[in-house]
Formats: C-alpha cells, structure tokens, sequence
C-alpha cells in the first residue's frame, strides 16, 4: 500500500468513526430531540478546543452477534479540551452505537480520560447516554462499571467531576454519576433509577412511569439525586459550562477571580428587610443577593430541601459557596433532607479551597415522630461534622434567630467559624422566650391569679435577657454586631484577611462520618 492509500484509509476510518451509529439512528436521535454524543462536545467545548482519544477503539467480543457489530470508537467519545479556555476531560456516550451500552472497551476509554484527568489535574465531564451493560459481554460489562466506580471514588475530592444525565441511565449505571460531585438532568428526555417500572411493578405491584420512577423533576424535588435540571440539552450544556466557571481545576488550586472595581458596598435596602413580627418570613434569597455581587449566583439543589438554600456566587470577584436558612420555607427548620444537601455541598466546597458564606435563620430542628425515626440524630450530626472538619475561610451571618442545638451546627465560632456576624435583631438562644419561659417560670406561671398574664411578662423578661446577640458578643461567639446595610463591605473584608487562612486537620486517615 502506497502513502497516498495509506492516508485514505485514514481519513475513511475517520469518517466512519464521526458517523457514530448511521446517518438513521443519528435521525432517530433528533426525533427524541436529543443530540448526538459529537453535537453535545461541540457545545460543551470551546470552538476547535476538542482533541479525541480512543476514536478507532472497537470492541473485542465475538458473542451473540457482537462479531457482525462493529462500531469506531465503541459507542463513547472521549477526550479532553477547553472550557473558557481552560482544561477538562470529558466522555460523551452515544446511544446512536449499539444504545451507548456499556462494555469492555467503551469502559476503558473512559477509564482512560479519568486516569488522563488525575494527572493532570483538570475536571471530569460524562455526558451519558447509555442503555446500561451490554448483556452480550456479560461480566465482563460489570467489570467495567466497577472499574470507573472505584476511579470515581479515587478522583472524588481531587479533581471536579460532573455528570450530566441526557437519556437513559439505569441499573449499575447511575452510581457513577452518584458519586461525582453534580448531576444535571435534562427533563422529559433523562431519566435514573436503579430497578426500572417494569421489575418495580413485577416486585412491588405498583404502576409507575419512567418518568415519575425517575425523571428529572423526580430526583430535583424529591431525591435529591439531580442537583440540576435543564429543560433542553442546549440549556444543559449553558449550565456545564457556568458551574464549572466556579470550580478550581483540582484540589491544589483556587478558583479563578474575576478582576473587581471596588465601589459603595453598603445596602442600605437590608435595615428593611427584616419583618417586625419574628415570627413573619422572608427570602433569605434577598440577603444573599444584596451580599454578593449583582447576577454571580448559581443555586444548587433549588427543588429539593427548599428550607435550606445552597449555591456558588462571588464577592467582589471570589467565588464563594453560599449556605443559607429560608424562613419562608418551614420557618427555616433544619431537618434531614436540608441537612444532606448543605452537608455535601460544604464538603465539595472545603475539598476544592471554595470559601464558606452562611447565612442563619434558624429556629431550631424540625420535630416529629417521622424525623426521629428516619435518623434526624446521624444526618443532623453529618452537617456538624461537614462544617467541623472544613478548613477553608468561614464566615456566618446571623439574620434573626439561631436557636438550640441548630445555632451550634450552623457554622458556629464553636465549630471553627472563622468571623461571625450578627445583625442587631439576631437572637441567640437555648430556645424559644416563649417555651424557655414556660419552662423556667413553670410554676411561678402555674399558681399566678392571671397565668397568662404572667407567661406574657416572663416571656419579655426572658427575650430582654437572651434574645439578642451581645450575651454571645461578650462571650466572643460573635465578633461583631453589625448594621444589616454594613453586611457586604463587612463580609468583603472578613474574606480578603482570611485568603491566606493555614487550618490543616490532626494527622489520621480519615474521620468517620455519621453516614
């Protein structure tokens, strides 16, 4: 063979390799207005950024057919590129070739791109679409998923990584993208369970539907499986690229900064915000807002878990991880689902050197039969434990009240809070004036000619007395009490003195967490 056919070759392989499954199952695709593995890169990717690896890859299998089904590049596009001009590694699966399943080969171009990212330090995108194992290649399908699960578990904390749900992703499939650190779904055409309607109907008896087993909106209200969703794919890929705008590229690095022009940091519209009932709500979202800079919010988690409100945004060009009570929502109690999401966002946010910004509201936590038996007490613990063994730079903001057990686990000095805040309505307290008084004064209330009366008077003394922040300004829980306007500029100071914060952990191989 002379050069010439040499190159020809080449460049026709190549070409085999871009048509994925055939021009009609490429059509196939659209019709269920997805895109193909390609199109979603190209999106994903910065304009030429892409370089493939693995694209000549085939499958190894003679089984059932398998030798008549051979397919370039074995049913997943990996490789790396740029998103704004810096580095992440990403695999694309492509339900175009044998329904994206999952085997021998397709696993280890995955595993490939995963040990690439490692070494070098750079972020981790699967975009998947897949019909799970390949049946045909039996154990060995297993063998693949268990190689990228234990991968993902090496690279968790190491490097960012990130799955976005496109189409199906069902049985051993969904642990990888369960134990990446996010997971988007795009809604009506994504879908992630670990037993699908028909063995659940079969076992269970009951009738569900793909999509209320284990659709998008399913897993963003309900699960908390999906920390996103998108309504479209081209929506999903705008979504990718943002959230990785606030990441480091690995655990030895910071975030990028954005240059910043300082200018009037005080919100004069916060004095206001609070209601003069305490026990009226209000969106802690304003807050936050008149905090951090105009439009740097990503909400994370925005479906699941409302009383609690987690998400990136930046102060004065830093990225920050935001973790809030919302007192519109159940008063802004602490139960078991807001407990998990703050909890494993804070530690996402200590693992990749993400400053912490809480802001609380919180009454206390949620009480009842239903979250005492499903284990209040160990997921509770997990949010203490999250924010305890965080080193990164901590700031709280105490809004109004910070009541119980709740003040403590809401990034308390107690627990290593580097600067805490609290505005002059703040009340900090064992409990609530009205129970503390019911309690200490129970008997005086009992025997008093006007009981009621009485509880009203107690309750006023109790609240002068505890309900407000300088029992703990003078203990030095809190370090300063702040004007509600003087938040940002307060918060822009606490940050630029703890940039260089060195908190390192007592030697060991790891905690336990309450899990």
């Amino acid at each position: 063979m002379d050069m010439k056919s040499r190159f020809q070759l080449l460049d026709r392989k190549i070409a085999e390799a871009l048509q994925g499954g055939g021009a009609e199952r490429i059509a196939s695709q659209h019709g269920k207005g997805k895109l193909t593995a390609r199109e979603r890169i190209h999106l994903l990717l910065d304009e030429g950024s892409f370089q493939e690896t693995g694209q000549l890859v085939t499958h190894r299998s003679t089984n059932f057919g398998l030798d008549k089904q051979h397919f370039l590049g074995d049913g997943v596009v990996t490789g790396y590129g740029t998103i704004n001009g810096r580095t992440v590694f990403v695999f694309s699966q492509d339900f175009t070739v044998l329904g994206g399943s999952l085997a021998e080969a397709h696993a280890e171009k995955i595993c490939k791109v995963m040990d690439l990212a490692m070494q070098n330090g750079a972020p981790v995108i699967g975009l998947n679409d897949s019909g799970g194992a390949r049946i045909q290649e039996g154990v060995v399908s297993l063998g693949g998923y268990a190689d990228i699960f234990h991968r993902n578990v090496m690279a968790s904390g190491v490097v960012p990584q990130i799955s976005a749900i496109m189409g199906p992703c069902a049985g051993g499939a969904v642990y990888s993208p369960a134990l990446t650190d996010f997971v988007l779904m795009v809604e009506h055409t994504s879908y992630m369970f670990v037993t699908g309607p028909n063995v659940v109907k079969t076992v269970t008896h009951e009738t569900v539907s793909s999509e209320e087993l284990g659709g998008a909106s399913t897993h963003a209200s309900k699960s908390g499986v999906a920390h996103f969703t998108a309504p479209d794919e081209f929506d999903a890929i705008d979504q990718l690229r943002r959230l990785v705008g606030y990441m480091p590229n690995n655990c030895e690095e910071r975030p990028p900064m954005l240059p910043y022009e300082p200018g009037n940091e005080l919100r004069p519209e916060l004095d206001a915000i609070l209601p003069e009932n305490p026990n009226q709500p209000y969106d802690i979202r304003q807050v936050m807002n008149a905090v951090i800079d105009p439009d740097s919010s990503m909400e994370v988690h925005a479906d699941y878990a409302r009383n609690m409100v987690i998400g990136f945004a930046r102060v004065a060009g830093e990225v920050v991880g935001c973790v809030a009570n919302q007192p519109a929502v159940l008063a802004g109690v602490l139960d078991i689902d807001a407990s998990l999401k703050a909890a494993r966002f804070v530690r996402f946010c200590d693992a990749f050197n993400i400053p912490l910004l809480v802001f609380v509201d919180v009454p206390g936590f949620l009480p009842g039969t239903e979250q005492e038996w499903r284990g209040i007490i160990n997921h509770g613990a997990k949010l203490l434990y999250a924010f305890s063994e965080a080193t990164v730079p901590r700031i709280s903001v105490i809004t109004r009240k910070a009541y119980g057990g709740a003040y403590d686990v809401m990034n308390s000095k107690h627990i290593g809070c580097d600067i805490n805040f609290a505005w002059p309505a703040a009340e900090i307290a064992v409990m609530g004036a009205k129970g503390a008084a019911e309690i200490i004064f129970r008997n005086e209330i009992k025997n008093a000619k006007d009981p009621e009366a009485t509880l009203t008077a107690k309750e006023g003394e109790y609240k002068e007395r505890f309900a407000n922040p300088y029992e703990a300004a003078a203990r030095g829980y809190i370090d300063e009490v702040i004007h509600p306007h003087d938040t940002r500029r307060k918060v822009i100071e606490a940050l630029r003195m703890l940039r260089n914060k060195a908190r390192t952990l007592p030697r060991k191989k790891h905690g336990n967490i309450p899990l």
